[in-house]
């Protein structure tokens, strides 16, 4: 078992940075990948950026070069460093957790407002 634990959401004018830590506690070695994933009112959630355990890096095309993964498999942690923000990055984020065997653990999730 795996829980994961949001911070860092609220809000930025556009053009600005916030940045998202998640922290996981249980079961943190049986963790391969992590990332971040956000879902809008009504919308699939979807995948902003993904860590491997190796170090290997996916990121959506919207958010290609503003913003940046990070983790840290020894704490069990991954930020995500968001530059540029655009009000259109406005939404719930979700911190994820894949572990072995493929299990899919959530955080609670965190807002992110985008807003002059």
């Amino acid at each position: 078992q795996v829980q994961l634990v949001e911070s860092g959401g609220g809000l930025a004018q556009p053009g600005g940075s916030l940045r998202l830590s998640c922290a996981a506690s249980g079961s943190i070695f049986s963790i391969n990948a992590m990332g971040w994933y956000r879902q809008g009112a009504g919308k699939r959630r979807e995948l902003v950026a993904a860590i491997t355990k190796g170090g290997s890096i996916n990121y959506a095309d919207s958010v290609k070069g503003r913003f940046t993964i990070s983790r840290d498999n020894a704490k069990g942690t991954v930020a995500l460093q968001m530059n540029s923000l655009k009000p259109g990055d406005t939404t719930v984020y979700y911190c994820n957790a894949i572990v072995t065997g493929g299990d899919y653990y959530w955080g609670k999730g965190t807002l992110v407002t985008v807003s002059s």
